[in-house]
């Protein structure tokens, strides 16, 4: 069971890279792996079943994921006039920087759905090519990923930690805001860096067009519906691997472990590792690696998946600056957790 699961594992990482037909149906793909991976594990039973239809999240996110997109298509004219308003009045890297940071902290106030809804909203009207709106979209979707932690209500991963250490509200904003605040604002700085205003006029088959059609948006939240099943499925097919390997590990070789949330639900993760027996420090390196891996890769984050459907972002793209941007801000965190 365990070779099969691992080779499981590893298809995960490597096929929406290796194939672009994979990569054009990342949610059927994810799903078809999280089924054969429950089977092999032994977990794909009616409670299982029951449990993923009985997961609020999955409604109310491809919920807000519909809603949102009929929103912002109607919002869009609005939406290019005040984008068009704020860059005659303010430099484009000072924008970029004060887009990637609010968004980042709002994702924590709106969701990290509807902080990554709008980001593709305004990111597809800046004035710069397709190369560096997607460094941009990719930069402001690690902060999204850090800032949606920062109170319960950001994503079901902050809401799994709070009840299972039976924190208060703001625990989490007292605890890591020290540590994420500070990332974020360095991750604004980084986006600003390519916020190049165009000399000239844009190429327009180097021009990201969001066609915003109501079909478009009723498959998108079906996709991100079925993502999220995918992300059930994935968790409990790899809980042999995770219980076995994984948890019994030193939390210093853990939070380099934690990497695997770049392709699995870090919801999934925090549930399985994080404990009320686990010091400061411990649960500090098991949220800061599920956190910080997620914008790794395109399956690591929601904010990802919407980004990468709606900008029309490739795996190989998304890769070539989220894995190196990761594993950088992951040292960082490391020195600073374990370290200093």
């Amino acid at each position: 069971m365990f070779y099969i699961l691992a080779l499981l594992l590893l298809i995960t990482f490597v096929l929406p890279i290796a194939s672009k037909k994979v990569e054009k149906n990342l949610e059927i793909f994810l799903f078809l792996v999280g089924v054969a991976a429950s089977i092999t594990s032994g977990s794909l039973n009616g409670e299982l079943l029951l449990k993923i239809a009985e997961n609020k999240f999955m409604y109310i996110i491809a919920f807000a994921v519909l809603v949102g997109g009929f929103l912002f298509k109607r919002l869009n004219d609005y939406i290019e006039g005040a984008m068009e308003y704020i860059l005659r009045r303010i430099p484009l890297k000072v924008f970029i920087f004060l887009l990637i940071v609010i968004i980042g902290l709002l994702s924590s106030i709106v969701t990290a759905i509807i902080a990554a809804l709008l980001l593709v909203e305004i990111i597809s009207l800046l004035p710069i090519d397709r190369s560096n709106k997607i460094k941009i979209d990719i930069v402001a979707c690690f902060s999204i990923g850090l800032g949606a932690v920062l109170t319960p209500i950001g994503e079901p991963l902050s809401t799994i930690v709070v009840s299972k250490l039976g924190a208060s509200f703001w625990f989490l904003l007292n605890e890591f805001g020290i540590y994420i605040i500070p990332g974020i604002l360095v991750l604004g700085v980084i986006g600003a860096g390519f916020g190049i205003q165009q000399k000239k006029e844009i190429d327009p088959a180097d021009e990201i067009v969001v066609e915003e059609t109501n079909s478009v948006i009723v498959i998108r939240a079906l996709k991100i519906f079925l993502f999220i099943i995918a992300l059930e499925l994935l968790g409990e097919g790899f809980k042999p691997i995770i219980d076995n390997y994984i948890l019994p590990l030193d939390t210093r070789y853990l939070y380099w472990v934690n990497m695997s949330s770049a392709v699995l639900d870090n919801a999934t993760l925090a549930a399985a590792e994080i404990s009320t027996k686990m010091t400061e420090t411990q649960v500090k390196a098991v949220l800061m690696g599920l956190l910080i891996s997620g914008g790794m890769m395109i399956p690591g984050n929601i904010p990802n998946i919407i980004s990468a459907g709606k900008l029309k972002i490739q795996s190989s793209e998304w890769i070539k600056l989220g894995i190196p941007l990761g594993i950088a801000i992951m040292l960082v965190y490391y020195v600073i957790i374990f370290v200093i």
